[in-house]
């Protein structure tokens, strides 16, 4: 994945201790099926509190087909998405229900009870009669367990840059060169870690969707080389900015979404850049610097909450208190996984999405070489640094485009980090396009901004 301060409390009480995103780790075979959804008072607004108890005064009936297809007790139809493996949400009858998928943790251990869930929101379309619910699937459905990948002794480790290690990527290929980066020394290996995304969660991205005959036609139509940074001479993409030691990635990667398909949208008259520190500190919907979902943030809470300016909510790189605010909000008018599900996309849709509609927002696999990338085109080159027991992550970053290299024909991604300036190629990266590197064309959001 790379809140308010009682769901935090809550899941606190929950779990020994948390740190990328939850642990939970449910499937889309853990989570199809008949469930019964206990519904609390409704007629409330966003300010509910979920995360207390609550007093269920109705039940709704559901059921969720393999991938998306919902049905309800009354036989509407309606569409669900598992998100990552952390939860759903159901768009039915007019309503959307959300909650994250239930979970203890004891350590390294962790349990997943992917057939119930925590307190979660539901509402109407309109933003109206919000309630709290909870989720109980029927029949039986035995808990999950699995380890952590490390355990926290590691995160206790300075992080060493590796002369050795670099020398090793530049010599294995000739795609991409790797660097020194002096700042990562002395780092902790913790820090390092939520930087790239937190850690991984088992089970994380699915595989790509397979390509139809009738959208590999719509992208074989597409431009060979696309980039939202000089359409026509003008650049619709915000400046690139650092995220630095928290696990806001997430944040980064959402606020890019929004600000890129607002340029886009207004023909780049409203230049706007988002608080992160809101999303980090102010929603429910993510564990502020220990991580959080596109899906969720650009999306959801976009549509739900709106996003402020940078200017009103200043980023701080770390946890503070959520701060209330009287400055203008800008709303999500829609949100959506590129394919309509999670595990819905591949290569193509991505490229028909980008050129379509704007950059889009991706989650991939972060490996220790990937931290020293200077230049070229990446692909992972599966070398591992020898001295620092640095683990894969998961990591939220923004494609701005694609394209193909003129002399090798290797096809890439153009993608905006969150690293600064001086990381990469002014911030940026180009990653192998079209065989799913780092799982990068597996989980992808786009949205849709109000004007």
């Amino acid at each position: 994945m790379c809140k308010f301060a009682l769901l935090w409390l809550f899941l606190v009480a929950l779990v020994t201790f948390v740190r990328s995103d939850t642990p939970a780790n449910c499937t889309f075979e853990s989570i199809r099926g008949a469930w019964t959804f206990s519904i609390g008072q409704g007629g409330g607004d966003n300010t509910i509190n979920c995360t207390a108890d609550f007093k269920p005064v109705s039940e709704y009936d559901v059921v969720l087909y393999f991938p998306d297809v919902a049905f309800d007790q009354y036989g509407n139809q309606g569409r669900w998405t598992l998100i990552y493996n952390q939860g759903f949400e159901v768009r039915i009858n007019k309503k959307r229900f959300f909650a994250f998928s239930k979970y203890t943790q004891d350590g390294k251990k962790v349990t997943s009870y992917c057939s119930q869930t925590f307190p979660g929101w539901v509402h109407d379309d309109d933003e109206r009669n919000w309630a709290c619910y909870s989720g109980q699937k029927k029949g039986d459905e035995m808990p999950k367990q699995h380890q952590l990948h490390r355990s926290e002794f590691f995160n206790n480790w300075k992080y060493k840059s590796n002369a050795e290690f670099i020398q090793r990527i530049n010599k294995h290929q000739k795609s991409w060169t790797a660097t020194v980066y002096p700042e990562y020394s002395g780092m902790m290996l913790s820090d390092m870690t939520r930087r790239s995304g937190g850690r991984r969660s088992a089970d994380a991205f699915p595989k790509t969707a397979r390509v139809l005959p009738e959208t590999q036609k719509v992208a074989d139509r597409l431009p060979k080389n696309f980039d939202w940074r000089d359409v026509n001479g003008q650049n619709f993409v915000s400046p690139v900015r650092n995220q630095k030691t928290c696990g806001s990635c997430y944040a980064f990667g959402s606020m890019a979404l929004h600000e890129a398909r607002l340029r886009i949208a207004t023909n780049n008259t409203v230049q706007k850049v988002f608080s992160t520190q809101d999303i980090v500190s102010c929603s429910e919907y993510s564990q502020g610097c220990d991580g959080g979902f596109p899906y969720l943030i650009a999306g959801k809470y976009g549509q739900d909450f709106g996003l402020i300016e940078d200017s009103c909510f200043t980023y701080k790189a770390k946890d503070v208190k959520c701060i209330t605010t009287t400055c203008p909000r800008y709303y999500t008018r829609d949100y959506y996984y590129v394919g309509g599900f999670y595990g819905g996309c591949n290569e193509a849709l991505m490229r028909i999405e980008v050129a379509k509609y704007g950059p889009v927002a991706v989650s991939f696999q972060v490996y220790p070489d990937f931290q020293h990338y200077k230049s070229g085109i990446y692909h992972h080159t599966e070398l591992l640094d020898r001295f620092n027991p640095w683990e894969i992550t998961n990591h939220v970053v923004l494609i701005v485009g694609y394209g193909q290299d003129a002399d090798s024909g290797e096809k890439y991604w153009i993608v905006k980090n969150s690293w600064g300036e001086t990381w990469g190629e002014e911030g940026f990266f180009r990653i192998s396009r079209g065989n799913d590197e780092c799982s990068i064309e597996s989980m992808v959001v786009g949205t849709l901004p109000i004007l």
